[in-house]
C-alpha cells in the first residue's frame, strides 16, 4: 500500500510538491507528506492535504498501487495507543533510519550543539524534530552549563506518527519532562502560547539533497519573523553549495532525447523537429554521484554558487554570475553540485555531501567532515543539473559564463549559449519525465523491442482496437504509426490530457491521424462496448510504466496485470497482451553500505534509539529471523556492490490470466565468497508468446529500481557449503510481495 498524510504549508507544500513531481529521491515504497524535517518521498500518486478531526487526530490517505483506490485512516495522538502496522510501512521507507546510522552528521551536530548551547538560561527551539536527537543533544548541553531548570528546549514535529515516537524516544531516555513536544507546523507555533518566549538558539535539519526543496527558506522567514530572537544563534549557522562541471555519457543520455532518438533510425519520433517536445524536467535531480567516479570527466575546479546564513533570515530569491575556467577540453553535460555545513559559528564542525571524486581530485581546498571521515549515505546524495541539447562545448583555459539563481526552493543553472534555451516557458503539450526514463526512450535495443513486439503481434490484423493501459506515449506512437488504420485508446492514468495533447503534437511527424486516437479519463473497470463503439480489443500493450509511480517497488507495475483483468470481458478471444507475461527474478548480493546505513540503532551520540528499530523497518539485531522491509533501490547507486549468484525465477506471473495471489520459491546457490546482506529483486517483462522479446529491469540496468531485501544479518558465504532458501507470496488485494529466506 502507499500512505500519503500532510505536509508543512506555504513554502513546505511547495517544497513536497516539486518532490513529487520531479519523483527522486528516497527510495520509498510508501507515499507519505511528511511534516517540516522528514524527507518526502520522491514518489506519489496524488498531492493530498492533511484534514484535522481535532486537534489530537489526523487523516492519513492510503492508496493501492494496483487498483488507484484509495482510503483514509485515522490517526490518533493518544500515546499508548499500539502503532498500526501501516504506519510502521510508511516510516521503514523514510530515510530517517539511514540518517540517524550517519554517523558524520550525528557527530557534527552534537559538536557544534554542545559548542553553541552554553548560556544557561537558552532557550532552544528544534524545527522538524524527528526522533529528538537535537532536542536531546540540546538538552544534555543545557544540563552541562548548569541550565537545566532555568533554561528550555521546545520541539515541534508536524507528522503524528513520527510525534508519537519521538515522545517514545525521549521516554526511553529519561528526557520527556525536559523538552516541550509540540505536533505542529512550525509555522502554527505562537510565542505566548506554545512557546514562553522567542527562542535564542535554533537547531534544525531541514535540508534535503538539493539544500532547499524541504523548505529551508520559508522555514527561517517565518522563524525570524515570528519565533526567534534578534541575532540568534543557529545549529548549523551557515550551508555553502558548490558545483563542477562535467562530461559523462551516461547524463547525456539522461536528457538529450532529441539526439539519442535520432541515431535509433526506427521512424518513431518523440521528439520530431528541433522542438524539444519531451525533456526531462529543468531542475536539480538527486543522485549519488560517487557511482558515477569512472565515466565522468571533469571540466572545471569546484565553485562556489550560495551561501546561505541561517542566523540571519534569508532572501526568497538572488541571482548570481559565476567564471568559470575550464580545466580540460571537452562538452559539458551536467553540473554535479552538493552543500557543505558550517554547524558552528567558529567554524570549526563541518559536514559535506561532496562527491568522492570531488574531495580527493580537487585542488581547491574544501572544508571536511568531522574527522575527515564519511560513510556512503542514501539520504543526501549529490544533485545533477542538466545543461541542454548536446552540452556546451569546453576548452582547456577558456572562461565559462555561469549564472545561478534561487527561489525558495530550488537553484538554477543558465551557461553560456545555453540561457534562451533554457529559460523558455514549457508549452501545454510539453512533457517532462525523469532522467532515467528520458534515457531509456533513446535506447536502441529497447526501443527496436517494443517495434518488434508491437509489429509481430499486429501482423494479419487489418484494423485492431488496441488499448495503450499504461501512460507510454511511446507505444501509443508505436502503434499508430506501424498500423495508420488501427483504432488506439490511451487509459493515460497519470498523463491524462497531458498526454492527449502530447499526441496531438508530434501526430503529423509520426503519419497518423488523431482522429483515431481517444484518450479515456475512466478507470478499466468502468469501461463498456459503448466507450469501444461496439468493438472489441484485439490488443491490449504496455510498457508497464505509470506517471508518478516510478520510485515504488518493481511489483507495483503488476498494476498493469490488474488493469488487463478489468479489461477482460472487452477483449476480443484472439486478443494479444503485450507484455505477455512477468518474471519474478533474483539475485544475492553483497551490499555493506546498503547494510550499514539500514542496521538497527542502538547508541546515537549518546542517546538509546533501539525503540525505533522496529517502526523503521531496521536490520540486524532483530528476534529471530525477523527481517525488515523490501525497499526499492537503483543498485548501481548503493555504495560498493557485488553479485554472489547467477539470477534464479522465483515466480512468474500469466498475464494471460486473471491477476491472482502467486506463491514461489527457489534455492540460491552462491557462485562468489563474500558477505551477503541480502537480495535484489526485478521484474522481467516478457513481451510476445515465444519468450524471444525480453526485457530485463535488473541491476545490468541503470533506468530501473530493483527491490532489495535485506537479510536478519550478514551471512559469509561461499561457492562450496552455502545456499539461500527464498520464498514469496503475492497478494494483490494488497498489493504486496512478501519474502521469507534463510542462509545456511
Amino acid at each position: 500500500m502507499c500512505y500519503v498524510s500532510s505536509s508543512e504549508t506555504s513554502g513546505r507544500q511547495v517544497a513536497i510538491r516539486r518532490q513529487l513531481a520531479a519523483e527522486q529521491g528516497p527510495r520509498m515504497t510508501s507515499c507519505l507528506f511528511l511534516g517540516v524535517a522528514p524527507r518526502p518521498p520522491p514518489a506519489a500518486l496524488h498531492l493530498l492535504l492533511r484534514r484535522r478531526m481535532a486537534s489530537n487526530r489526523a487523516f492519513q490517505l492510503r492508496l493501492n498501487p494496483l487498483t488507484g483506490d484509495s482510503e483514509w485512516l485515522v490517526v490518533d495522538e493518544e500515546e499508548e495507543a499500539p502503532a498500526p502496522s501501516q504506519h510502521k510501512q510508511l516510516l521503514a521507507a523514510t530515510s530517517y533510519l539511514d540518517m540517524l546510522n550517519d554517523t558524520a552528521r550525528n557527530r557534527a551536530y552534537r559538536h557544534a550543539i554542545d559548542a553553541t548551547v552554553t548560556d544557561p538560561t537558552s532557550c532552544v527551539l528544534d524545527i522538524g524534530a524527528g526522533t529528538g536527537l537535537l532536542s536531546m543533544m540540546a538538552a544534555r548541553a543545557l544540563a552541562a552549563a548548569g541550565g537545566e531548570g532555568r533554561g528550555s528546549v521546545s520541539a515541534c514535529e508536524a507528522y503524528l506518527p513520527m510525534g508519537k515516537l519521538t515522545r517514545r524516544v525521549l521516554r526511553a531516555n529519561g528526557m520527556e519532562n525536559r523538552i516541550k513536544v509540540f505536533h505542529k507546523r512550525s509555522d502554527e507555533l505562537r510565542v505566548g502560547v506554545e512557546l514562553d518566549s522567542r527562542a535564542d538558539i535554533l537547531v534544525s535539519e531541514i535540508l534535503d539533497s538539493e539544500l532547499l526543496g524541504e523548505g529551508l527558506i520559508p522555514t527561517l522567514q517565518h522563524a525570524h519573523d515570528m519565533l526567534l530572537v534578534k541575532n540568534p544563534k543557529t545549529v548549523p549557522y551557515r550551508a555553502t553549495t558548490y558545483g563542477v562541471l562535467v562530461e559523462s555519457m551516461l547524463l547525456w543520455k539522461m536528457h538529450d532525447l532529441h539526439s539519442n532518438e535520432a541515431n535509433t533510425e526506427d521512424g518513431v519520433w518523440l521528439t520530431p523537429g528541433t522542438e524539444n517536445i519531451l525533456s526531462v524536467k529543468l531542475q536539480q535531480h538527486a543522485m549519488q554521484c560517487d557511482a558515477l567516479e569512472d565515466e565522468i570527466l571533469l571540466l572545471s575546479e569546484p565553485f562556489k554558487v550560495f551561501e546561505f546564513d541561517f542566523w540571519k533570515r534569508p532572501d526568497s530569491h538572488r541571482e548570481t554570475k559565476i567564471e568559470i575556467k575550464a580545466t580540460a577540453d571537452g562538452h559539458a553535460h551536467a553540473i554535479i553540485s552538493w552543500w557543505v555545513l558550517q554547524l558552528d559559528s567558529a567554524g570549526s564542525v563541518f559536514y559535506s555531501t561532496a562527491p568522492g571524486w570531488v574531495r580527493q581530485s580537487s585542488g581547491v581546498d574544501l572544508p571536511q567532515c568531522v574527522n575527515g571521515m564519511k560513510d556512503w549515505c542514501d539520504h543526501w546524495k549529490q544533485c545533477v543539473w542538466f545543461i541542454q541539447g548536446t552540452g556546451a562545448p569546453a576548452m582547456k583555459d577558456q572562461t565559462l559564463a555561469l549564472r545561478a539563481s534561487h527561489d525558495q526552493t530550488s537553484i538554477s543553472y543558465h551557461l553560456n549559449i545555453n540561457d534562451e534555451v533554457s529559460s523558455r516557458s514549457p508549452k501545454s503539450d510539453h512533457l517532462t519525465l525523469l532522467p532515467e526514463r528520458i534515457a531509456l526512450y533513446g535506447d536502441k535495443a529497447w526501443r527496436s523491442a517494443l517495434i518488434g513486439a508491437v509489429r509481430n503481434a499486429m501482423s494479419g490484423r487489418s484494423s485492431p482496437t488496441c488499448i495503450v493501459a499504461d501512460d507510454s506515449v511511446l507505444l501509443a506512437l508505436i502503434v499508430s504509426s506501424l498500423l495508420p488504420s488501427s483504432k488506439v485508446i490511451t487509459m493515460f492514468p497519470g498523463l491524462r490530457d497531458k498526454g492527449f495533447n502530447y499526441l496531438r503534437a508530434v501526430a503529423d511527424a509520426n503519419n497518423f491521424s488523431m482522429d483515431r486516437i481517444k484518450v479515456i479519463g475512466k478507470k478499466a473497470s468502468s469501461l463498456t462496448m459503448n466507450d469501444l463503439k461496439d468493438e472489441k480489443i484485439n490488443l491490449v500493450v504496455g510498457e508497464p510504466f505509470y506517471h508518478g509511480s516510478e520510485g515504488m517497488l518493481p511489483w507495483q507495475n503488476l498494476r498493469f496485470w490488474n488493469e488487463r483483468t478489468l479489461l477482460g470481458p472487452l477483449l476480443s478471444e484472439d486478443a494479444f497482451i503485450m507484455p505477455c507475461r512477468g518474471i519474478l527474478r533474483l539475485c544475492a548480493m553483497s551490499l555493506p553500505d546498503l547494510w550499514r546505513s539500514r542496521c538497527s540503532l542502538k547508541d546515537v551520540e549518546g542517546f538509546d534509539h533501539s525503540v525505533v528499530n522496529d517502526t523503521f523497518g531496521a536490520c540486524g539485531d532483530l528476534p529471530g529471523e525477523q527481517q525488515g522491509p523490501c525497499l526499492p533501490y537503483y543498485v548501481w547507486q548503493c555504495g560498493y556492490n557485488k553479485k554472489l549468484s547467477e539470477v534464479y525465477s522465483l515466480m512468474d506471473f500469466n498475464f494471460s490470466e486473471p491477476i491472482h495471489s502467486c506463491f514461489g520459491k527457489t534455492k540460491i546457490k552462491f557462485s562468489h565468497d563474500g558477505i551477503c546482506h541480502g537480495f535484489a529483486v526485478w521484474i522481467d517483462w516478457v513481451l510476445d508468446e515465444k519468450k524471444s522479446i525480453v526485457i530485463s529491469t535488473g541491476p545490468e540496468s541503470r533506468y530501473w529500481k530493483q527491490g532489495v531485501q535485506l537479510l536478519s544479518r550478514p551471512v559469509q558465504v561461499n561457492p562450496v557449503s552455502s545456499v539461500m532458501h527464498v520464498e514469496a507470496h503475492f497478494d494483490p488485494d494488497t498489493a504486496e510481495l512478501v519474502f521469507k529466506s534463510m542462509v545456511s
